[in-house]
């Protein structure tokens, strides 16, 4: 969800309001979600490198993140939606891991979309992460090299439960990946739009699933064996 902090910049506004926006478009796309019936939604809220911006500008989006995540969560139950959340939690401060751990025991048992918050999160420290657990399994003699597989390396990632992502849609105008979900982002389809993210709403996302729809998804086979 990139582009906040131009969008306020070009209206003349701080980067704040630009956030404030932006939380505006979470909720938009949320809801547009529910309507297509999409099961799983990740948001890339806050990376790992974001701790490394002003302290500021941490603390005004770490106290946005504890007033949205109240004022949103009557809606999620109203709408059956389900919260998770991803990354290094424990470096969030106190208030906002309390606040997201009750939104996610309210919700657990939501039957809808899923709407998962990747927070202080970086894909290169959640692979480092799964390497060093299955290090560890192996010294200890709990399995053998040869246990290591795709599937036993994937339930050591943050995502473990969740399915890899079918569309990445990356707003702002940057086209790359900003180390977000490297291993799970294998075969998704990429789809990158220069409308900053509180421009993202839901006529926005359904082009970008309108464009998902019209890809052609072989997975190393050719056309005419899907054919």
């Amino acid at each position: 969800m990139d582009g906040n902090g131009r969008w306020a910049k070009t209206r003349g506004h701080d980067r704040n309001t630009g956030h404030r926006e932006g939380v505006v478009s979470v909720r938009k796309v949320v809801e547009a979600a529910t309507t297509v019936g999409l099961k799983y939604l990740t948001v890339y809220t806050f990376s790992m490198e974001n701790w490394l911006r002003p302290d500021t500008e941490v603390q005004a989006l770490m106290s946005l993140l504890v007033s949205s995540i109240h004022r949103e969560t009557p809606d999620l139950m109203g709408n059956n939606i389900r919260l998770c959340a991803i990354g290094d939690l424990s470096r969030l401060h106190d208030d906002v891991q309390q606040t997201l751990a009750e939104c996610v025991r309210l919700t657990s048992a939501n039957t809808g979309t899923t709407l998962v918050l990747a927070l202080s999160y970086s894909s290169r420290w959640e692979l480092l992460h799964a390497t060093r657990q299955l290090a560890a399994d192996v010294a200890e003699g709990k399995i053998t090299l040869d246990d290591i597989t795709e599937a036993r390396f994937t339930q050591c990632l943050a995502t473990r439960g969740l399915p890899d992502p079918d569309l990445l849609i990356r707003t702002g105008g940057e086209k790359r990946i900003s180390n977000f979900l490297l291993w799970q982002l294998s075969y998704a389809e990429l789809y990158f739009t220069d409308i900053f993210w509180p421009d993202f709403r839901e006529n926005e996302l359904y082009e970008a699933i309108l464009y998902y729809q019209q890809r052609e998804r072989r997975f190393g086979k050719t056309s005419e064996q899907l054919n």
